[in-house]
């Protein structure tokens, strides 16, 4: 029997919803689909047309590993690629810094320079495939060492599709892989938004996430109510940059999770539609129906995952990702069965993918907009998450505003609390958790898993004496001495950051020169 009595967020489910539960004003916050306030999905269409993008999310050891993994999951038919990065690139080091030892490599891919860059996409049409990059403080600069690769293979900025998740804010909250302190981070967000409404005008310039708030704990309506209170920041600091909403709101996404529970889940996604599309009409003045759009790409849950009995996590990722499909999602990232373990092997992820596949080809699903329009309990849900996000949402702007907040530690704390709860609910059986707390079985079956090779880091390291020996280390110095001044200033950074990596300066030394002008964020400074 499933003892669940209450949602993810707290409350009550009830056994059976009737009309009753619905709400008075249904039909205006429903609309049609692709009308506001959008509850019904983005497009008028949706899935009939076409299908969501199919991402798998992927990136290990080498530039050239990767490439190889990107072409196989090309081949087996996946729409977009979505690339993880290892931890030096995604604090801004290269790989021969010393703080960088240990971890090259190993939970993501390598890349320093533009020679990196190159062998990443080798072979790889840029014009036709949809690249979603997983980097935050660094985001412009792998963004801009893309468009370089382009480039030169005769690919503009003008056909260039995907997006950077270049969401800084939710790294002070629940991740942590900040540079530098919010004002010149937020900065530096405007500062892309600019940038690529000129030079590369299809690119998502941010994915504001909820996905790693909620691995780190956060409810469904935490995980909604921070993150779109994020938004309304990086809303409020483009416009404080001189930028016209209209101009660069029809670029934002977002980026969410989706977990085992189904029901909550749709509700959640089409709640957080409703709640974004309000705000930028009301508050922000959008006119453009593509600024109030909220459109996100979805990620099953990889906190939901078991190391235990893993091939159960088949079924709980094709739950979860029916959920994300149900709820209207624009693309979706499937884990693979074996992430609790380690990095995915080949198999597994293709097996992820599959899943998709399966999802939008052997079902009804793509035949139909919504399916659970009008349903009691969806209904029901979704007017309780909005009911509730937009309550939490008051509180974090009583701080004044996302980032007053976050320097308060109030929505660090509020997630943690709700970790704490979910962790003592496992612990105690009261959370069920199959083949952990429960259905456990005496032995598990041998697994192997993927291993990084271990001489990657030594082999970046050779790398980056070759590329440093062979450049014009003088033009390079200079590139970044008026990166330098740019930053000092008020003048838009991505043009002399994209001059002094054409003239092959490293990631590291990039991120290195705005550090000397912007400083480094210390937590224990703030809170």
């Amino acid at each position: 029997m499933n003892e669940r009595r209450s949602s993810e967020s707290g409350f009550p489910i009830k056994g059976v919803y009737t009309a009753a539960d619905l709400p008075s004003d249904l039909d205006s916050r429903l609309g049609a689909p692709g009308d506001f306030p959008y509850t019904r999905g983005v497009y008028p269409t949706m899935y009939t047309s076409r299908p969501w993008t199919m991402r798998q999310y992927a990136g290990f050891g080498t530039a050239t590993e990767s490439n190889a993994r990107y072409h196989q999951l090309l081949r087996a038919g996946t729409m977009g690629l979505s690339v993880a990065f290892d931890l030096p690139t995604q604090m801004g080091y290269d790989s021969d810094d010393p703080i960088a030892h240990g971890e090259v490599g190993k939970v993501g891919v390598a890349i320093d320079s533009i020679e990196d860059m190159r062998l990443l996409f080798a072979g790889i049409p840029l014009d036709k495939v949809s690249t979603s990059m997983t980097i935050n403080a660094p985001g412009s600069v792998l963004l801009l060492l893309y468009q370089l690769v382009a480039e030169e293979n005769g690919v503009p900025g003008s056909a260039l599709n995907g997006t950077i998740q270049n969401d800084i804010l939710k790294e002070y909250i629940a991740r942590g892989t900040y540079i530098f302190p919010p004002k010149p981070s937020l900065r530096l967000v405007a500062d892309t938004f600019g940038y690529c409404r000129t030079e590369v005008p299809k690119w998502n310039t941010i994915s504001i996430s909820g996905y790693h708030m909620a691995e780190a704990g956060a409810t469904p309506v935490e995980e909604i109510a921070f993150t779109l209170a994020n938004g309304v920041e990086y809303v409020r600091a483009a416009i404080a940059a001189g930028l016209a909403v209209d101009d660069f709101a029809p670029r934002l996404s977002f980026f969410f999770v989706a977990r085992t529970t189904l029901l909550e889940e749709v509700a959640k996604f089409r709640a957080a539609r409703r709640i974004w599309a309000r705000l930028m009409r009301d508050e922000f003045g959008a006119k453009n129906p593509k600024s109030m759009m909220l459109r996100f790409h979805t990620q099953t849950a990889g906190v939901q995952l078991t190391a235990q009995q893993p091939e159960v996590n088949l079924v709980r990722v094709a739950v979860q990702g029916l959920g994300a499909v149900l709820g209207g999602t624009q693309s979706l990232h499937t884990n693979s069965f074996d992430e609790a373990i380690a990095l995915p092997t080949e198999k597994a992820a293709r097996l992820a993918l599959r899943t998709q596949q399966v999802l939008a080809y052997e079902t009804d699903l793509t035949a139909t907009v919504d399916p659970f329009a009008g349903s009691y309990v969806v209904e029901a849900m979704t007017a309780e998450i909005e009911a509730a996000a937009d309550a939490l949402m008051a509180r974090v702007f009583e701080y004044g505003s996302a980032v007053d907040a976050i320097e308060a530690g109030f929505q660090k704390r509020e997630i943690e609390q709700s970790a704490y709860r979910i962790a003592q609910e496992i612990d105690s059986a009261e959370r069920v958790v199959v083949g952990l707390n429960r259905f456990a079985i005496e032995a598990e079956e041998p697994y192997e898993p993927l291993r990084v090779d271990p001489t990657i880091e030594a082999a970046q390291a050779a790398r980056l004496a070759g590329l440093r020996a062979e450049r014009d280390g003088a033009a390079v110095e200079r590139a970044l001495a008026e990166l330098r001044a740019a930053a000092s200033g008020t003048g838009n950074v991505l043009y002399p950051m994209k001059a002094a990596l054409r003239e092959r300066a490293t990631v590291g030394e990039v991120c290195g020169a705005l550090r000397e002008v912007w400083g480094r964020y210390r937590p224990t400074d703030r809170f």
